[in-house]
């Protein structure tokens, strides 16, 4: 296996507008992008370029039917059965022209990210545009058309691995969960706010699996302004001694940053601290490791957090101060949070409490499962 990290990613998985008034905003994959340039990070290693994926890859996981309609959709027939595969012009996940080339784009690159892992030519590879985890076989939902993380462990499933995901989005990873809940190949971890308070109103810690998988989706819902201990906390005592315990083959995971405390439109309260210490544990494992974006809606935390994380994979440190261009461009000039004061009273309380019951939930009904 190298040693060396990929970065897959080309400008044309950030061209395309969902509606001008929607929260995603693929732009930020370009600012990511220019971001780590600017630190010169890919002066050693190139850029890995997608490639879409084909229709055989996207089945492995949708419906034909489904696919066959985003095709329709994108080339602007048949729009009288959007409401069918959950579209609509003003709700999540609008149709816009040109919707089924960048969903199978999105997905094409976690594909280049996953084949080069599984042939042993990196030991990492990162696809900012993709971690869309919401994405059901036959319909659309939360911002996500296919469902690359899926799409991607179904791959490393058919060449006989074992595998890991993580989700560290804000967002519960019901996509993902839903696809593997009976089997016992795939471990499934979602770190999130609570479905009590946010979409998609699932991952509770109860659900656990079924069948031989029980045991093997695990969920560790937040309180909302969770913060940077709590989360690190609850991280250090789930996460990673399931992951040990499993023994994957292959780590995926999804790197959602709209965990971060400007995310307008989540309510948890992390900062770059708890993320980049999430993605230095995962690296610390030393699994061979597909990395995929996710959700994120302030650019900058975007940006920032990102870059921070590729650092992690690449084993590159980056300096505090942003390069001067891209500073003044984006009003962004220190790469790293300062940490905010610590939540106090009532709400602290109820933070803590929140994410001790989700902890020791998981220990009773999930530890055992797997002898820890």
């Amino acid at each position: 296996m190298s040693e060396s990290a990929a970065f897959v990613y080309h400008p044309s998985l950030s061209q395309h507008v969902l509606r001008q008034d929607h929260p995603m905003r693929p732009v930020r994959l370009q600012h990511t992008y220019n971001l780590l340039d600017a630190y010169g990070a890919f002066r050693d290693a190139g850029v890995i370029a997608p490639r879409a994926a084909t229709v055989a890859e996207l089945a492995t996981f949708h419906t034909r039917e489904y696919i066959e309609a985003v095709q329709r959709f994108s080339r602007n027939e048949g729009l009288h059965e959007m409401a069918r595969f959950n579209f609509s012009l003003m709700g999540d996940n609008p149709i816009y022209p040109g919707i089924y080339e960048a969903a199978a784009l999105s997905t094409g690159a976690t594909m280049v990210a996953a084949e080069m892992i599984a042939e042993g030519k990196v030991r990492a590879a990162f696809n900012i545009s993709g971690g869309l985890h919401h994405a059901a076989a036959g319909h659309a939902s939360g911002f996500c058309v296919f469902n690359d993380p899926v799409v991607a462990i179904k791959y490393f499933l058919g060449r006989g691995m074992k595998v890991a995901y993580v989700d560290i989005d804000a967002h519960h990873g019901d996509g993902v969960q839903d696809a593997f809940y009976d089997t016992d190949s795939v471990l499934t971890i979602s770190t999130h706010e609570s479905g009590q308070f946010l979409f998609p109103g699932t991952g509770f810690a109860e659900e656990i699996g079924t069948g031989a998988g029980r045991g093997y989706a695990v969920n560790v819902p937040l309180f909302p302004y969770t913060g940077d201990d709590a989360y690190l906390w609850a991280f250090n005592e789930v996460v990673i001694p399931l992951i040990r315990a499993f023994k994957p083959d292959v780590l995926v995971t999804q790197l959602g940053i709209d965990t971060h405390l400007r995310d307008p439109i989540t309510h948890l309260r992390l900062t770059s601290k708890a993320f980049t210490g999430a993605v230095q544990a995962f690296a610390d494992l030393g699994l061979p490791w597909l990395a995929t974006g996710g959700g994120g809606y302030d650019l900058g935390a975007v940006a920032r957090c990102w870059t921070l994380a590729y650092g992690v994979m690449s084993s590159k440190e980056w300096g505090q101060d942003i390069p001067a261009d891209y500073a003044e461009e984006h009003s962004l000039y220190g790469l790293r949070d300062d940490v905010p004061a610590s939540l106090e009273g009532e709400l602290s309380a109820q933070v803590e409490g929140y994410v001790e019951a989700s902890v020791e939930t998981v220990k009773g009904l999930v530890f055992p499962v797997h002898g820890v």
